[in-house]
Parts: structure tokens; sequence; C-alpha cells
């Protein structure tokens, strides 16, 4: 397993577009104002793989780069290539909402789906007004 990772890290030494990517999964992070604890929570990943990753101790795989771009919406040809903008086009540029859904994500689903429940409730009060 060591042997493994010491491979995986000389061979994305060799890539300098590998070092790139992980500086580019450390800004979004940074923009969108999260901690690694919660960046790491909402992807399902465990705060010292991202902390891996960020430092360069852990390569960048396909599927991390997937699982940013998804849980997200960052846009995957910027941050493998640069090329656009870090964020889809329907990213919504209010910082407060990007928080809320971030912090939805987090939670477990049964959590979820009572914020939802009042949620649905807030606006069936809101429309007998």
């Amino acid at each position: 397993m060591l042997f493994k990772q010491n491979l995986a890290n000389i061979l994305s030494m060799a890539d300098p577009a590998i070092s790139v990517i992980k500086d580019r999964i450390r800004e979004v992070r940074s923009v969108l104002g999260l901690s690694q604890v919660k960046f790491s929570s909402i992807m399902s990943l465990s705060n010292s793989y991202t902390a891996g990753v960020e430092t360069g101790r852990i390569t960048v795989s396909d599927r991390l780069i997937k699982l940013v771009c998804s849980s997200f919406n960052v846009n995957e040809a910027w941050l493998r290539y640069g090329e656009g903008e870090m964020f889809l086009e329907t990213m919504i540029k209010d910082k407060r909402f990007n928080n809320l859904v971030n912090t939805v994500k987090a939670l477990p689903p049964k959590y979820q789906d009572f914020l939802f429940g009042v949620l649905d409730m807030l606006v069936k009060l809101k429309d007998t007004k």
C-alpha cells in the first residue's frame, strides 16, 4: 500500500496538471467558504482524505473530480484544464443560499426530509395569507 501511494505521488509530480487540480479543489472550497471538515462531509469523504489531496499526498482521481463537480456544481473543464468559469451557469451567486444548500447536503437524509417537510408547510402558510 505504501509503495502504491508513493508511486502515485511520484507520478502526480511528473504531471503538473494533477498539481494544478489539487490547487483548484482547494480554491473551490475556499470560494464556497467551507472548512476541510465541512467540504469533506458534504462529499462523504474523510477530512484526512481531503487534506491529503490538498497537500498532494493523495493523488486526484477521476472519481474525486466527478464528485467535486457534482457536489458543488463545479465546471469540470475549469477543474481539469482551467477553461471557462469555476461554476456552471446554474450556480446561484448568493453566498447565503449556497451556504444553506451545503448545510442541507451535509445533513443525514432523514433530517433533510424533515427540513423539506417544514419548508413545504412554510410555503403553504405563505400562500394562505
